[in-house]
């Protein structure tokens, strides 16, 4: 993504990779799953911490990502690598995963559920590698106030969509029939998994190993 220019093409990228990197796709179905059967306020609470933590998370990043790059003396390519390989070891389960449903209840069971909205539900579904690898980027390669305020301007655009989705979701969660949501879950693991790859490829055209065409 090219920082050297703001205009709307770079405003509607940016979106849809924050879209990808802390929308609701990799974390939706994994909260369908964990607040089943759950009372209203408690899906609430849940809510309002998962998208927090992932919100302030988010924001650290963005403020201190450059710092964080200098100090542990990473390249963008390297980054783009490990979180394309986090984000394929998320997305393979979620391709080839049996849909024993009875065993996840099970598994949840006795779980604090405040936790489990900070972990894994915030970090790594919600704000999820490419999310990072984005932020990151965008707070090394921004180089005026300009440019940060803009990221976070479609940053908040996309936490505003992210609770309008989950208070959706809440609303129908009981009526969702397990089968449908366990298909749901298989295409966005499989797209996920395409993604992981894409960010392996790229990390590796950048580090200079190999050379992609258009890149």
């Amino acid at each position: 993504m090219d920082f050297a220019t703001i205009d709307l093409v770079f405003v509607i990228d940016m979106f849809l990779l924050l879209l990808i990197g802390i929308g609701p796709k990799i974390a939706l179905v994994p909260y369908l799953e964990i607040t089943k059967g759950m009372d209203g306020a408690t899906k609430r609470r849940i809510d309002q911490k998962m998208l927090i933590t992932a919100t302030i998370t988010a924001l650290i990043l963005l403020i201190f990502g450059e710092l964080l790059t200098g100090l542990l003396h990473f390249s963008p390519g390297a980054l783009s690598i490990a979180s394309g390989i986090i984000l394929l070891i998320l997305a393979v389960p979620m391709v080839l995963r049996s849909p024993d449903f009875e065993a996840k209840s099970t598994s949840l069971a006795g779980k604090d559920p405040m936790q489990l909205a900070t972990f894994p539900l915030a970090v790594p579904y919600l704000l999820n590698p490419v999310g990072i690898v984005v932020l990151i980027t965008a707070s090394a390669e921004s180089t005026s106030f300009v440019e940060i305020a803009v990221v976070i301007g479609v940053l908040a655009a996309v936490i505003v969509l992210d609770i309008l989705i989950f208070r959706f979701a809440n609303r129908v969660s009981n009526h969702l029939d397990e089968n449908r949501m366990l298909v749901i879950e298989k295409v966005f693991g499989f797209l996920l998994a395409a993604l992981a790859v894409q960010l392996i490829l790229n990390g590796l055209a950048d580090l200079g190993v190999i050379h992609l065409i258009g890149h």
